[in-house]
């Protein structure tokens, strides 16, 4: 299964519960902590070993999120990372964290994108692209943006799980299994 599919559950869960308390800020700063810690080769390492109970799991993570978010934890977020563990979800938090954001500036009716290009876009560019993106979408855009130098040319533009690929490697690609097919 897809993480974005495993993902939009969670974060709209988590939304619902960051409404109720007002706290949308504080998830938001909770998952980016989350996202760092369980991106770590050494967390990784440590989630999948065996011989570490659930309990020395959920303690370290836990231990983690609270001194790079400065407070401790609350009891949904505990509630949370106990319930991602036991589910074997720790890979997933990455798109928990994205699809929450999605999920926020929607209800805040403003679009988040991410832009890869295959080189730094100028600021020029940028508004370029913010401008058509408002346009289409008729509401408030932010945008983040990225470098993959396999691109070559072109950019792809990420929203959630949907993407508008015009790069040049796509229609590289795209010309490669024609050729093959036929």
């Amino acid at each position: 299964m897809e993480l974005s599919t495993i993902a939009k559950p969670y974060a709209q869960a988590i939304f619902e519960i960051a409404e109720q308390s007002n706290s949308v800020l504080g998830w938001s700063d909770f998952l980016a902590a989350a996202t760092v810690i369980m991106a770590d080769k050494n967390t990784k390492t440590f989630i999948a070993s065996p011989s570490k109970s659930k309990n020395q799991k959920f303690d370290l993570i836990s231990a983690l999120i609270a001194r790079m978010t400065s407070k401790d934890l609350s009891k949904q977020e505990s509630a949370f990372i106990n319930l991602v563990l036991n589910n074997d979800r720790s890979s997933a938090i990455s798109s928990i964290a994205n699809a929450f954001e999605s999920t926020v500036s929607n209800a805040n009716k403003s679009k988040n994108f991410k832009v890869i290009s295959a080189y730094e876009l100028s600021e020029d560019e940028q508004q370029a692209i913010v401008k058509d993106l408002t346009s289409k979408h008729k509401t408030t855009v932010s945008v983040e943006t990225e470098i993959d130098v396999t691109l070559k040319g072109g950019v792809i533009i990420k929203e959630g799980d949907k993407v508008i690929d015009t790069s040049i490697k796509a229609k590289v690609d795209a010309l490669g299994v024609s050729l093959s097919v036929n």
